[in-house]
C-alpha cells in the first residue's frame, strides 16, 4: 500500500508533501484518481476499502479528498473533530447553481446557517393525488412508472411545503418541474438552462406571494401564508432580524429544499422495491403493516441511501486514526459503505428487515445520527435537516416478479431501471378515496 508523499512527485511534479497521510492507491498525472471511481463512485470506493483500509487518501484532479468507511472512522469526523468538518465545499458549478453561494445547504457553518436551519424544520404530507392515482390503476390492473410518480409526489410535497402552491397542475408542467430539479444536478449548458427556468418560476412565485401579502396587509387580514417563502419573505423585510435576508438567498434556499428533497425522497420510497424480490419478507410485511406501519423502513435506508455519500471539508489541521488531515481537505462520509460493514452488520449484502426488531418489538437503532454504523442522515450539526419529514413518508408494497435492485450514476442514488408495478389496493384509506 503505497502512501501519497511516496509517489506525490509522479502525479504534481516536485512535491513537498511530507505529512504522515492515510494510505492511497496509485494516482495519475492531472485527474489524480478520478479514473478508479468510475460512475458510481460509492461503490468504487466501498472496494478501494477492502484493499486499502477505512480511511483512504485521494486526489480529484488536483483537489485532495479522504473518504470514511468505516462506523468508527465516520464517528471520528462527524462527532470527535465535529468542529473540523462541518463546512462543505464550493465548486464553480455550486457558486453558479445558489446564486453566488447564497443557499443553506453549501453555506459557511455559523450564524447564516444556523438562522436558516431553525426556519427549515417543518413538515407537510401530501399524498391523497398519490392514492387515487395507484386505485385507479389498482382497478384497472394497469402498471405504473412507480418512480415517476414519487418524484411527482415528492416534487408536489416540496412545492406546497416551500411555496404554498403546487407548481406542476397538469401533465406538462409536471414534467417540466420534474425535468428542472434533474437537471440542476447536471453540468453545462444543461444546468444553466435549468436555473434560468428556476429562476424565471421562482421570481413569478415571489410576485404572486407578495401581492397577496400587500392585499392581506390592506384588508386588514393577520393569517399569515404560513409557508416557507412566506416565512422567508417576512424575515427579509424585517429589519431587526439577525440575519438580513436578500432575494438571492431566499431563492437559493427554495432551490436547496425543492431539488434536494424530491429525488431523494422518492428514491428512498421506490427502494421498497426489494419487498418485492423477497415474498416471504413481503408477507410478513403485510401481516405487520397492519399493527405497525413502517417496520421495513430502516433496511431500505441501510442498503439503499437517498445519498450514497456526505461530503464536507476540513477547515483546520487534525488528526484521525493517527493521520494528519490538512485544512481544506475535501472529506466524503460513504454511508453506503458503512451500511455495509460485515463488523457491524450480519450478512449485510442480505435484506433482512427483521434484523432491527427486538423482543418487544421495537427497534434498537437511532436513525438520527447516534449509531455511527447506521447513520442514514449522516450526523452532527450538518446532518440532514429534512430527517423528519422523510422519517414520515411511508409506502406499502406488492406481491410481483423479480426487481432489478441496479444503482445509476447520480448525486443520489437513482435506480439504473425503471420501477414498473401494477398496484393492488389493500388498506381501508386507499378505498376510503373512492
Amino acid at each position: 500500500m503505497a502512501r501519497l508523499h511516496d509517489f506525490g512527485r509522479s502525479i504534481f511534479g516536485r512535491s513537498k508533501i511530507t505529512s504522515n497521510l492515510p494510505t492511497s492507491p496509485l494516482a495519475l498525472r492531472i485527474i489524480g484518481h478520478l479514473h478508479l471511481l468510475g460512475p458510481i463512485p460509492h461503490q468504487a470506493l466501498h472496494k478501494l476499502s477492502m484493499r486499502y483500509g477505512p480511511l483512504i487518501h485521494f486526489f480529484l484532479g488536483s483537489v485532495p479528498c479522504i473518504v470514511a468507511c468505516s462506523p468508527e472512522t465516520a464517528k471520528e469526523i462527524l462527532k470527535i473533530h465535529e468542529t473540523s468538518f462541518c463546512d462543505r465545499p464550493i465548486s464553480a458549478t455550486v457558486d453558479y447553481l445558489t446564486y453566488g453561494s447564497a443557499d443553506f445547504a453549501f453555506a459557511p457553518y455559523g450564524p447564516y446557517w444556523k438562522f436558516m436551519k431553525k426556519i427549515c424544520m417543518t413538515q407537510l404530507l401530501e399524498i391523497k393525488r398519490f392514492m387515487q392515482l395507484m386505485l385507479k390503476k389498482a382497478k384497472a390492473s394497469e402498471a405504473v412508472d412507480v418512480g415517476r410518480e414519487l418524484i411527482r409526489l415528492t416534487n408536489n410535497v416540496m412545492s406546497r411545503m416551500t411555496m404554498g402552491q403546487i407548481c406542476s397542475n397538469n401533465e406538462e408542467e409536471a414534467d417540466e418541474v420534474m425535468n428542472l430539479n434533474l437537471d440542476l444536478q447536471g453540468f453545462g449548458k444543461k444546468m444553466k438552462e435549468a436555473r434560468k427556468r428556476f429562476d424565471t418560476m421562482m421570481e413569478r412565485i415571489i410576485k404572486e406571494q407578495e401581492e397577496t401579502r400587500k392585499t392581506n396587509k390592506e384588508t386588514g387580514r393577520d393569517d399569515a401564508l404560513n409557508d416557507l417563502l412566506d416565512i422567508l419573505l417576512t424575515v427579509s423585510e424585517d429589519e431587526s432580524s439577525e440575519i438580513k435576508l436578500t432575494m438571492e438567498n431566499i431563492k437559493a434556499f427554495i432551490m436547496n429544499i425543492f431539488s434536494g428533497g424530491t429525488d431523494t425522497s422518492a428514491i428512498t420510497i421506490e427502494s421498497l422495491a426489494e419487498l418485492i424480490n423477497h415474498p416471504d419478507i413481503m408477507n410478513k410485511a403485510k401481516e405487520e403493516i397492519d399493527v405497525v406501519v413502517g417496520k421495513n423502513r430502516l433496511e431500505t435506508l441501510r442498503l439503499h441511501h437517498a445519498g450514497p455519500m456526505s461530503v464536507r471539508e476540513s477547515t483546520e489541521n487534525c488528526t484521525i486514526n493517527g493521520y494528519e488531515i490538512p485544512a481544506k481537505t475535501r472529506v466524503f462520509i460513504n454511508v453506503w459503505s458503512i451500511g455495509r460493514d460485515p463488523k457491524h452488520w450480519e450478512a449485510p449484502l442480505e435484506f433482512r428487515p427483521e434484523r432491527f426488531i427486538a423482543e418487544d418489538g421495537k427497534s434498537q437503532l437511532d436513525v438520527r445520527g447516534q449509531h455511527y454504523h447506521y447513520i442514514p442522515f449522516v450526523s452532527g450539526r450538518r446532518a440532514c435537516p429534512g430527517i423528519s419529514l422523510a422519517l414520515h413518508k411511508k409506502v406499502n408494497g406488492g406481491d410481483g416478479a423479480t426487481v432489478d435492485m441496479e444503482e445509476a450514476p447520480g448525486l443520489t442514488l437513482p435506480r439504473a431501471h425503471p420501477l414498473i408495478c401494477v398496484p393492488a389496493a389493500r388498506l381501508n384509506p386507499f378505498l376510503s378515496l373512492e
